[in-house]
């Protein structure tokens, strides 16, 4: 589970890193370079999140199920929100925009079991 994380973590912060810099040096149309960033920010953010979770979870023996919860959400956030904006962006296709959603509502879920995974060690 915690390599999983971390192999997803990397692969999502080199995509989000190549994406940043498409939108920036590739001539990208306005609208499509702003998806790129966007994906890559949050695809960034996400990913430096997943190795924060990865070294929870290694801590302990056995990580909490909330701590499960929160890796594998942002492992499905990153690749539903921000890889449905590089395509997105990349194929010009609305049929991705209807993903997105799903994957902010992931890192959404990742964000609440990591926090109530916290709250429930004090």
């Amino acid at each position: 589970m915690i390599r999983i994380w971390v192999a997803a973590a990397a692969v999502g912060g080199f995509v989000s890193v190549a994406a940043g810099a498409l939108a920036d040096h590739a001539g990208a149309g306005v609208h499509a370079a702003e998806l790129l960033r966007t994906g890559a920010f949050y695809g960034l953010v996400h990913a430096t999140a997943l190795v924060a979770v990865a070294g929870l979870a290694r801590r302990d023996d056995h990580p909490s199920l909330l701590i499960a919860i929160a890796g594998w959400s942002f492992v499905a956030g990153i690749g539903l929100f921000s890889f449905s904006l590089f395509a997105l962006a990349e194929t010009g296709s609305r049929a991705f925009a209807f993903v997105t959603p799903f994957g902010g509502t992931a890192l959404l879920i990742g964000w609440a079991a990591l926090g109530l995974s916290v709250l429930r060690r004090f």
